[in-house]
């Protein structure tokens, strides 16, 4: 008989080291699952905190995650700003004068592109053209502005109010109705009687949208678009009507020789003599080459405070063109004339 060695092994012992093995190897993994369930939390409490890099909302597909992960954002970013605010009034309260100063921000006004007809107030050529310019005897007292205020054939009825609205602002205006008469009929007979500006107020679709300025007898002659007018009963919280009182004009940011003289041109329009008892401030602010208007009236609540309302029209224009002489579209020459794509190309630089 072949007798065949068989290896006695220990049933006992080896369970047993099969069991201690078992349960180091499970202790093991349970200890990394937990670490890995740490590091999971860290991640999704980090993933709320700040999104990683080169990440972008609009990769989530979720419409209802991706507008909760957006309002997670903004709520980051507006802690964040709170804590910067703190941390500077903590900083000017320790250090005081030696703070840091507060940082500006980039704005397209400020970034601005340099233009070489800007003026200098101290010039000595500015002030020889201002004395000797069209516009020189309104501001010595030599003449006083009269102006007539007129529409487009046919107007409706918000030009019409319009027309009447802007006569109670500019003293010494007065409306009339065009008749139809072309623009050539109408300036001799403005100067026949005395008149230094006309206005001309163009409509579309019942609608004001242009506005030409010219002075009189001489020129220039300025063509504006008009948008964005509200009449007096159209604005909120609107004060009393205007009185008869002169206003002070305020004109800001007319920095360049175009916008030296479309600034004049309409402190033309207003006698150089306000009275101050009237309390009443006709305002043209220019901002990126737009010409915002707005008639308020102030009131002096103590020694460092003053109220404001807004008495209206409010109504905002654009230069399009300046010619010499008075209005002629066939035979006029221009000195400045708007070309949107090549004046426009640059969002940094304006004209006026």
């Amino acid at each position: 008989m072949d007798i065949t060695e068989v290896p006695v092994t220990r049933k006992g012992k080896s369970k047993k080291k099969k069991d201690t093995n078992e349960k180091a190897n499970s202790a093991e993994q349970t200890d990394k699952m937990q670490t890995d369930v740490v590091e999971v939390k860290e991640e999704k409490t980090e993933a709320t905190i700040a999104f990683p890099p080169m990440f972008s909302l609009s990769e989530i597909k979720n419409k209802q995650r991706r507008h909760l992960m957006f309002i997670k954002h903004k709520q980051e970013k507006r802690k964040l700003k709170l804590e910067l605010k703190k941390k500077r009034k903590r900083q000017e309260k320790l250090l005081g004068n030696k703070a840091p100063p507060k940082q500006v921000p980039k704005t397209i006004e400020n970034q601005r592109v340099y233009d070489e007809t800007t003026v200098d107030p101290e010039d000595e050529e500015v002030a020889f053209d201002e004395g000797t310019d069209e516009f020189s005897a309104y501001f010595n007292g030599l003449t006083n502005p009269k102006v007539l205020i007129t529409t487009s054939d046919r107007p409706r009825g918000r030009t019409v109010k319009f027309c009447h609205q802007l006569a109670t602002v500019i003293p010494n205006a007065y409306v009339y109705y065009r008749r139809g008469l072309a623009l050539k009929k109408v300036i001799p007979q403005c100067v026949a009687r005395d008149f230094t500006f006309l206005v001309v107020v163009n409509e579309d679709r019942q609608v004001p949208n242009g506005l030409v300025l010219c002075h009189l007898p001489e020129g220039p002659t300025a063509h504006f678009k008009v948008s964005s007018v509200r009449l007096r009963k159209e604005m909120k919280r609107r004060g009393k009507e205007p009185t008869e009182h002169h206003p002070e004009v305020i004109l800001n940011n007319f920095t360049t020789r175009l916008g030296h003289t479309i600034g004049r041109m309409f402190a033309a329009l207003f006698p150089q003599k306000p009275n101050f008892v009237g309390r009443q401030v006709a305002t043209f602010h220019n901002q990126r080459d737009f010409i915002f208007f707005r008639f308020h009236r102030y009131i002096f609540k103590n020694e460092k405070k003053a109220g404001i309302q807004e008495l209206g029209p409010r109504f905002t224009l654009k230069l399009r063109s300046l010619q010499k002489g008075t209005f002629d579209s066939k035979f006029g020459e221009y000195e400045w004339v708007l070309k949107r794509h090549e004046m426009d190309a640059s969002r940094r630089k304006f004209q006026l």
